[in-house]
């Protein structure tokens, strides 16, 4: 289906510090809107009527000490038994995302965009591309080159075997679609606690070469999130083509 204006509306929400099912749960409640929105402009169609506009969403968060677990994963990769979570004040989800295992916790942007795609493209590489891309852009801003690595998702910053210096993963990216309206996201390091992936097995990832970053590390100095949040909402609607609705903070 086609938007009803020129570009896509996306309403965005900083939901700030949210606990991991909170956020979950906010998201299958936008989800699910969205999906109805969809499916009730479909009707319209039907009887000649013009369809309303779709509601998108983009949401920024940061959850307490979290690790998650996508439908194609390992829990063998979770390297904490329950006891161990909970003395070291972790919690633990198994998701619907694809991909493996990872960690949220402060000083990581967490981006969720709900989308219903049939408003945008219709193409599942194509998104995860479009992710990845905001947070290279949003690298560059800072002076750190990133990319793309081809065979693993995400968001990398290429190795020096000379200063035996690894390749280095600065976000981390599971999806999942649901008629065509996506979950999840993009977790992106800014300033985490890296120790904390040491309880796990990253995305699955076990090579020697690959190695874990942030972007204050990368870049030498404490960078917060408020820093960068303008910086990758800017990059979101320039890499997606789209308008934010008013008003922006609006779910």
């Amino acid at each position: 289906m086609k938007p009803t204006t020129q570009f896509p509306r996306v309403y965005f929400n900083d939901l700030h510090r949210m606990p991991y099912q909170e956020a979950w749960d906010l998201q299958m409640d936008l989800h699910a809107a969205t999906v109805a929105r969809k499916k009730a402009n479909r009707e319209l169609v039907k009887t000649g009527t013009t369809p309303g506009p779709q509601h998108h969403h983009l949401l920024f968060v940061e959850h307490p000490p979290v690790y998650t677990l996508g439908k194609s994963g390992s829990v063998d990769h979770l390297l904490l038994n329950e006891d161990q979570l909970r003395e070291q004040g972790f919690t633990f989800h198994k998701i619907n995302r694809g991909g493996d295992i990872t960690y949220h916790g402060p000083g990581q942007l967490v981006a969720y965009p709900i989308l219903d795609l049939d408003e945008f493209f219709n193409d599942v590489h194509k998104y995860v591309r479009c992710l990845e891309e905001v947070v290279i852009r949003t690298c560059a801003d800072f002076g750190v080159l990133a990319e793309r690595d081809e065979g693993f998702t995400g968001v990398w910053l290429p190795g020096d075997p000379a200063r035996r210096q690894p390749r280095r993963k600065i976000c981390a990216i599971g999806v999942h679609l649901s008629r065509w309206t996506t979950l999840h996201g993009f977790a992106f390091n800014v300033r985490p606690n890296l120790t904390h992936f040491n309880n796990i097995v990253p995305c699955g990832i076990n090579d020697a070469d690959r190695a874990v970053t942030s972007l204050s590390v990368e870049v030498g100095r404490p960078i917060e999130l408020a820093e960068v949040k303008p910086f990758v909402k800017r990059h979101f609607q320039e890499v997606f083509n789209f308008s934010w609705a008013e008003p922006t903070t609006a779910v």
